[in-house]
């Protein structure tokens, strides 16, 4: 197995050049890790998202290419992407990045743990909300934290990368008919109580184009660290 290396003297905010790698070789997510020479992607049941060890090194593209099969769709984030020739670019998102660096946590008494039991709820909640990929096993990625109106499920939030130091929170979402109570503020307040329980930082990402989550984020703590890319691809088809 391909690892990323990092010693004490190099946990801080550089492993965030680069999460997905640093979470699938270096961190806790290496359980769920596929990894071919300098591509590594979450197993499919888990998470859509592939990464590359470096995304300006045509070896790594083909070496995901190889672990993708031919003429596969893949997701892939970083800074930049320019893949070789072969590449199909189906979608591409600018994004931004933000780190917690003033985010203060705070237990939520409403707040239940979501598990494999939820997974009905969870999806249609999904399904309606649109907050990005999930799949069967995503849960198991980290803590995921709802809150129920009347015993149906309204509002989530949880953890995804996972690099040495960091968490990442995703899958924001609350129900249409349930916005503007401050729901997604406290479950993110939530989700980071736990994450800084373990002595780590939260941070996430976002689409540039909404703004609106950006601000709430901000206000709550956030702080922009960089640009990124959100990119849909298909492989060569050989």
């Amino acid at each position: 197995m391909t690892e990323l290396l990092i010693d004490d003297d190099m946990l801080d905010d550089r492993v965030l050049d680069n999460p997905g790698w640093a979470s699938l070789t270096a961190g806790v997510h290496a359980r769920f890790a596929e990894v071919h020479g300098r591509a590594a992607r979450y197993r499919p049941d888990v998470s859509s998202f592939m990464t590359l060890a470096d995304p300006n090194d045509p070896q790594a593209w083909a070496d995901a290419a190889e672990l993708a099969g031919p003429d596969a769709e893949v997701f892939i984030a970083a800074p930049k992407l320019t893949p070789p020739p072969g590449w199909t670019a189906q979608m591409v998102l600018p994004g931004v990045q933000l780190v917690g660096t003033a985010l203060e946590g705070a237990e939520d008494e409403e707040a239940v743990v979501l598990g494999e039991a939820d997974l009905n709820e969870i999806f249609d909640l999904v399904e309606r909300t649109k907050p990005g990929p999930f799949r069967p096993r995503t849960i198991e990625m980290g803590t995921y934290l709802g809150i129920r109106r009347d015993g149906a499920l309204v509002a989530m939030a949880g953890e995804r990368l996972h690099p040495p130091g960091y968490t990442e929170i995703s899958a924001v979402c609350t129900d249409p008919a349930f916005r503007g109570q401050g729901l997604a503020a406290r479950l993110i307040r939530a989700v980071a109580y736990g994450i800084r329980a373990r002595g780590e930082t939260a941070f996430l990402h976002a689409a540039a184009s909404n703004t609106n989550a950006i601000r709430l984020y901000e206000k709550l703590g956030f702080v922009h660290r960089t640009g990124t890319t959100f990119a849909v691809y298909r492989t060569p088809r050989g």
